[in-house]
Order: structure tokens, then C-alpha cells, then sequence
């Protein structure tokens, strides 16, 4: 690896670490260069197995053995600052040691990601407009866990590329296929030709409990998650093979979607 000791926060070779609070990053669907930001070395580990590929890693001297270890011989420039330098090109307090730009894979298209899942019985999950990285990085982590073969995320939906998604999925995201769905929602009828039971999780009337579609078993699956206010929408709804609820109790009216989709998984699983 090549070790670059630097000490001025504007320096033009770090600019792809420039002010990445998730403020800076909500204002543009993906950051410029096609990049995005891998955090801690776990997670780094899991994207370069991922086949993923680095374009540079940032740190801190004191973590450059354990970077060496990560890269493995990668011929990858190493930018090694100082606490306090790192945190003013930043914006935050990086405390994880090490985080690295990434190039980002080529979208895959809808029908090829299908087209990989090869046992007979598969779930995919449908994010659906979801607006706040963590609970997008949530759904990856339950989806990893459970078992979900796939994540398709519709355009209006966060990057699940985003630091904060990364982080809080640790990792999962590079571990769970997932593509944009652009055709959306006119897309579920390609679900729907592919052989899944399109079921959106609402709180709409007329929705059957979840143990109803547990009952069913449909042998392929795909699970609509709505966005954190409203929902699903009123067009997605109209065209879902099911609506489906978690009964909820103690005055309770909804999970958060993260909670929601981890209830839905296991139950589905």
C-alpha cells in the first residue's frame, strides 16, 4: 500500500472524505465520482469481499498495521492524518480508526438479480420510498439475518450505499443482492410475471394479519415496506396481490419500519 502522511485538511487528495455528515450527504442521491464510504475496517472487510474496490483508505497512524492487514497487498493509496485533521475534513469525530472510498459495482438490472436467485422458494424485500439511512441499513441487517434472498429499493428510496446505512447495517448491504427498481410502482407487475405474491405491509383497512400470509406460504414472496410517514402508496396499494398488517395491541398504532420488516422476515422466514 502507499502511505501518504498528511497534515492539511484541504488538501485536494481528500477530497472524496470531504464533509460527509449525513446533512452534506442527504443533499445529493449519490455523492460525485461514483463513491461512496465504507466505515471501520469490518465493514471495509466485508465490501472487499464483496468484491468491491477501493480507491483510497483514510486513517490514523496507529491503525496502519491493521490497514496493511485489511488491503492484503491491494496496491491502494493510504491518506494517515491526525485525530483533529480528520475531524475537520469530516465533520464528525471518526473514532472507528479507518474508513475508505469506494468505487461503487454497476447497477444490476431487476431481471438478472431475479434471475440469480436459484432455489425454488425465495422472499425479496421492496423499500419503498424510505427516507432515513438507518432504518434503511436496519432492514438490510434483519435481511442478512433472516434469510431474504434480495432487496430491491424503489427511486425515491435513501442509498443503502450511504455511510450511516452502511454502518448500521454493518456491513449487510454488500451481503444482500440489492438493485434500484426504477419502474416503480408499474414495476410489481414484473414481480408478479417473475412468480412472486406481491403482499405491501399497510395499516390500511381491510388488511389480513401477517399470520394469514405465514398460513398461505406463497412460495415466492416479495414484501413492500412504505416510507416512514405516510406509508405505502395509495397507487403501490392498489396494485398489491395482498395487503397485509402486524396486529398491534397496548394502544400501540405501528412499528417503525426497521422493527416492522424484521417482525415480517422472521414470521415469513
Amino acid at each position: 500500500m502507499q502511505l501518504h502522511h498528511l497534515a492539511d485538511p484541504h488538501d485536494p487528495l481528500l477530497d472524496d472524505y470531504r464533509a460527509l455528515t449525513d446533512t452534506a450527504l442527504r443533499r445529493v442521491r449519490e455523492p460525485a465520482g461514483g463513491l461512496y464510504i465504507a466505515e471501520s475496517a469490518k465493514v471495509i472487510e466485508r465490501a472487499l469481499q464483496a468484491g468491491h474496490r477501493p480507491r483510497s483508505v483514510l486513517t490514523q497512524q496507529k491503525w496502519t498495521d491493521a490497514v496493511a492487514e485489511l488491503l492484503q497487498g491491494r496496491d491502494v493509496p493510504v491518506y494517515v492524518v491526525a485525530d483533529d485533521v480528520a475531524e475537520r475534513l469530516t465533520g464528525f469525530a471518526v473514532h472507528r480508526g479507518v474508513m475508505a472510498a469506494m468505487h461503487r459495482p454497476d447497477p444490476v438490472p431487476v431481471s438478472d438479480l431475479l434471475s440469480s436467485i436459484s432455489h425454488r422458494r425465495s422472499r425479496i424485500a421492496v423499500l419503498e420510498g424510505l427516507t432515513d439511512h438507518t432504518n434503511v441499513g436496519a432492514v438490510f441487517r434483519s435481511a442478512a439475518a433472516l434469510g431474504v434472498d434480495a432487496v430491491l429499493v424503489t427511486p425515491t428510496c435513501a442509498d443503502p450505499l450511504y455511510r450511516r446505512a452502511v454502518r448500521v447495517s454493518m456491513g449487510s448491504v454488500f451481503q444482500v443482492p440489492w438493485t434500484r427498481i426504477e419502474n416503480w410502482p408499474q414495476g410489481i407487475d414484473d414481480l408478479r410475471r417473475g412468480g412472486y405474491v406481491v403482499a405491501g405491509m399497510t395499516l390500511g383497512a381491510g388488511a389480513v394479519e401477517l399470520d394469514e400470509l405465514v398460513a398461505e406460504s406463497p412460495e415466492r414472496l416479495a414484501l413492500v415496506f412504505g416510507t416512514e410517514g405516510d406509508g405505502i402508496l395509495g397507487e403501490t396499494e392498489r396494485m398489491l396481490d395482498r395487503r397485509v398488517t402486524i396486529p398491534m395491541s397496548g394502544g400501540v398504532d405501528s412499528l417503525n419500519v426497521a422493527a416492522a420488516s424484521a417482525v415480517a422476515f422472521y414470521a415469513t422466514r
